[in-house]
């Protein structure tokens, strides 16, 4: 794949599928940003910093968000159960 194909790509997805399903670019951007900046505060706080359950709960959040647009988005919902699961593992080892 070339560069230019990778471009093409990107553009086709972000001016169609994900824009349909997930809505404005910015509007979920800042979700995005409004979420993790309290999981980040709270584990700075709690545990001197990002952990990777930490990231397993931002990456929840980009799911959460995305399925505040499109609820029944099912890859979305499969998504976070995953990040559930390597959170939780995370944890435990």
């Amino acid at each position: 794949m070339t560069r230019d194909d990778i471009l093409k790509t990107a553009s086709e997805l972000v001016n169609g599928d994900r824009a349909r399903d997930y809505g404005d670019a910015k509007l979920n951007h800042q979700r995005i940003a409004d979420g993790w900046n309290v999981i980040i505060l709270a584990a700075i706080k709690n545990h001197g910093g990002v952990t990777p359950a930490h990231v397993a709960l931002m990456m929840d959040w980009v799911k959460t968000s995305r399925l505040l647009e499109t609820i029944d988005h099912e890859d979305s919902w499969v998504d976070k159960a995953a990040y559930s699961c390597l959170g939780g593992e995370f944890e435990t080892e």
